[in-house]
């Protein structure tokens, strides 16, 4: 074999040794390219399933915020038409207040006109003015709790719309979710949204400004129940102190003139029966005394005994303890004597204090009994 044919065997060996490595190297290739689709393939499969599940979990968000603010929106507007209520039932509450006023206050003017020895400050003066001062205030109170209402109604229904406003955007929200659920990559639109943080911030807004406004309605609706409820049932008592101060109280003062008469009966007893026994104090003393002093003689004459016969026999030792106990009794009934003496000024001061009452009762009962009693007319107060 010649040498041009040996190279020739060489080139074709080489030649087919390049072809055997490009085609491996294509399938290689070509096997990458199957790994890179199917890899590839698999990602947007696994995306396509966490958007689908993430999707479902914010209609599912979008749901529960709905059914929160449907909640919010029914309470919030249930309590703004209570306190529309109560507002209604506050405006009657000032119109109530308006004629008992000008009774009252008329009959405290009939009253001033009393001749001058008779023009003083007794008890049906004091319970007209009680009830003037608390009709004034009760009309002051009603007027402040009427603005205050008003301004919560403002505030509720500020929160009413805006909870209306989130629902319509919650509503369209969750129709583009929904519809984003159902789309696939060959139905792709342009969508555009707020941040997660912005929309959840929204609704929690809203739902707490909300739950605020509510929280503040439900309190001033209860504080305006409660101060309806005890306005009208204090100044009904009030009213009914004062038509009964009119109509009772000549019986009332008659009542306590008698007490005050049978206290100052039985005190004038009492001080009797204490001057009594302060005497019998005084005379228990001088005999004690007398039994002292002769016992102290005894104990003198025995002290002249002889020398010898001077000792502590028992009869020394009864004299010297009938001694103290004699003088101890005598102390023990003089401090009962000045005991006694106080109880009897104190006695004295009582009568003298139920005297002056007894005075000042008669001339209230001349008053009422002559004067005024009979004319009170009852001043009807309804419950608001």
């Amino acid at each position: 074999m010649s040498l041009q044919d040996l190279n020739a065997q060489n080139d074709v060996g080489v030649n087919l040794l390049n072809f055997k490595v490009i085609r491996d190297h294509s399938e290689l290739f070509r096997a990458e390219c199957m790994r890179l689709m199917e890899e590839t393939n698999k990602s947007c499969k696994h995306m396509q399933d966490d958007d689908q599940k993430r999707l479902d979990q914010r209609v599912k968000d979008i749901h529960f915020l709905k059914k929160e603010l449907e909640q919010k929106l029914e309470e919030i507007i249930l309590e703004t038409d209570n306190l529309i209520t109560l507002h209604g039932r506050v405006q009657k509450a000032l119109e109530a207040c308006k004629d008992p006023l000008k009774v009252t206050f008329s009959f405290w003017l009939s009253r001033m006109r009393r001749v001058p020895q008779e023009r003083f400050h007794d008890s049906v003066d004091h319970e007209l003015l009680k009830e003037r001062e608390a009709i004034e205030g009760v009309t002051v109170l009603l007027y402040r709790v009427a603005q205050q209402l008003t301004e919560q109604i403002r505030l509720n229904r500020s929160s009413k719309y805006h909870l209306e406003q989130d629902l319509k955007e919650k509503f369209e929200a969750q129709s583009i979710d929904n519809h984003c659920i159902t789309m696939t990559a060959h139905s792709m639109e342009n969508i555009l949204s707020v941040t997660p943080m912005q929309w959840e911030n929204i609704s929690d807004i809203n739902l707490a400004k909300a739950e605020l406004q509510r929280n503040n309605s439900m309190s001033l609706r209860a504080l305006v129940e409660s101060l309806l409820n005890q306005t009208s049932s204090d100044l009904q008592k009030q009213c009914q102190a004062t038509t009964s101060a009119f109509q009772l109280n000549v019986q009332e003062l008659k009542k306590a003139k008698g007490e005050m008469e049978d206290q100052l009966s039985k005190t004038l007893l009492e001080h009797n029966k204490q001057q009594t026994i302060c005497e019998e104090l005084l005379v228990s003393i001088q005999e004690n005394e007398r039994c002292l002093s002769l016992a102290q003689n005894r104990l003198s004459l025995r002290h002249k005994r002889p020398s010898k016969e001077q000792c502590f026999d028992p009869a020394q030792s009864q004299l010297l303890s009938e001694v103290q106990q004699i003088t101890a009794y005598i102390t023990k009934l003089r401090e009962a004597v000045t005991r006694s003496q106080d109880e009897q000024r104190a006695l004295i001061r009582c009568q003298l204090e139920l005297q002056e009452n007894i005075k000042n009762k008669s001339a209230a009962l001349y008053i009422d009994e002559i004067v005024c009693a009979q004319h009170r007319e009852p001043i009807i107060i309804h419950n608001f």
